[in-house]
């Protein structure tokens, strides 16, 4: 990776954090104001909602790799190399295809939510659904190099990590 792509890596990750802390912050304040000072906030049950929501989205579109995704590769994994290869266009070409189509439809619906806002925090619902543009923006461009990739022959996958006894468990077992 260059030296921006890793930049803008570890800023991807610290906006996880941040929605994290938001989101713990908020659930501890919804336990203090509850069971300790019997009054409940009805805000911090809305931001935990929202901050899981953007962390979800976000993480997928910005932290995770392939490989970190459940897939069902059954098939995938019993091919040989050219195979292999031609289910990953497929698959790539396929998801461009799904999320690109979908994508229009998608904007619309996000930029209609304009006109409501969240009960508690105020907060209006088309930003609170633009992390899912995000995604869906993130998932069209990696997908689509992905099958760029795919057609130049050139390497796709990073090789699975391997781990040496340095990476191991101290406390397990040789």
């Amino acid at each position: 990776m260059t030296a921006a792509a890793n930049w803008l890596r570890a800023r991807a990750e610290n906006m996880a954090v941040g929605l994290l802390a938001a989101m713990f912050i908020s659930f501890i304040l919804q336990i203090f104001y509850r069971y300790v000072i019997n009054e409940p906030l009805s805000w911090t049950l809305e931001a935990c909602l929202l901050t899981w929501l953007w962390l979800v989205f976000w993480g997928a579109a910005f932290l995770l790799h392939d490989r970190d995704h459940v897939r069902f590769d059954i098939f995938y994994a019993g091919a040989g190399p050219g195979a292999r290869r031609l289910f990953a266009l497929i698959s790539a070409l396929a998801i461009v295809a799904g999320f690109a189509g979908a994508f229009p439809a998608t904007f619309d619906f996000i930029s209609f939510m304009s006109i409501e806002s969240s009960s508690s925090l105020g907060i209006r619902l088309d930003h609170v659904f633009a992390a899912y543009l995000l995604f869906a923006v993130a998932v069209i461009i990696r997908y689509a190099l992905r099958a760029v990739r795919l057609v130049r022959g050139l390497p796709v996958d990073p090789p699975e990590p391997v781990f040496s006894n340095t990476d191991a468990d101290p406390d397990s077992a040789p």
